[in-house]
């Protein structure tokens, strides 16, 4: 059995060293493409590409898989578990309710899939200084990723990830169940676990309502923030391997 991580934006793979150090499982962290690597020739960066990706990767990796997937890798994740293609021993995900057909993006998603608007946000967090609230490195310390860490990765988004943050979201209109819901015919052939995270709290209802419709189970982290796996490594690292130890071996 393989323990797959795939990162979020604008995050690389480096994301999940905190978590890695922890567990017993041997893993590992891919690299979405245009995140400190390089974007292949012809690759679109839209949601059906990188999950197209994403499904590919695991292809190549001893099965079955216990896959892991944080804001935009959990949802790519969910839609390689719910196409079933990809033989999955289980999943494990957050931001379960931007998976939801309900979901309405944020004022800031509104403004990165505007054409000019997008490009001036994703210009002013990669070349914003550090400190300043709006670059890359606050905004992912805000989320609970070590400064240290943080500054390291926002050392990394540069024209490239911003193009391929931009391409993602303008594919992903009105929202990234658009066409991918119509798949989701019920419970998936995969264990799943939805992480519930108070990010934000109001959409509870719509995560418990997509793990009711996949038949995932649910574990709830209230202290935490939206980077989870390098803010509390601790804390979650037990959580996912309570988990795959009631799954058995396969």
């Amino acid at each position: 059995m393989s323990v797959v991580l795939v990162h979020g934006f604008p995050e690389t793979s480096r994301i999940w060293d905190p978590l890695r150090s922890l567990l017993a499982e041997e893993s590992v962290a891919l690299a979405m493409p245009g995140f400190a690597v390089p974007r292949p020739a012809g690759f679109t960066a839209t949601k059906d590409a990188y999950a197209d990706w994403l499904a590919d990767e695991l292809g190549k990796i001893e099965q079955p898989i216990d896959l892991v997937g944080h804001d935009v890798g959990a949802l790519i994740s969910l839609r390689v578990a719910t196409v079933g293609e990809v033989r999955l021993r289980s999943f494990a995900v957050d931001v379960a309710p931007i998976f939801h057909p309900d979901f309405v993006w944020t004022e800031r998603v509104r403004g990165l899939q505007t054409p000019g608007v997008g490009e001036a946000l994703m210009r002013a967090m990669r070349e914003a200084a550090p400190e300043d609230p709006e670059s890359t490195a606050a905004r992912l310390a805000s989320g609970g990723v070590p400064v240290g860490h943080a500054r390291e990765m926002g050392e990394a988004h540069d024209e490239t990830m911003s193009r391929s943050i931009l391409d993602f979201y303008r594919s992903a209109a009105p929202n990234v169940a658009a066409d991918w819901w119509n798949d989701v015919a019920g419970p998936t052939p995969s264990h799943g676990l939805i992480l519930l995270l108070p990010d934000p709290p109001e959409q509870e209802r719509m995560s418990l309502e997509v793990a009711q419709q996949l038949g995932a189970e649910t574990a709830s982290l209230p202290d935490l923030n939206h980077c989870w796996m390098a803010e509390a490594p601790e804390t979650v690292a037990p959580v996912l391997q309570r988990f795959w130890s009631s799954l058995g071996r396969t």
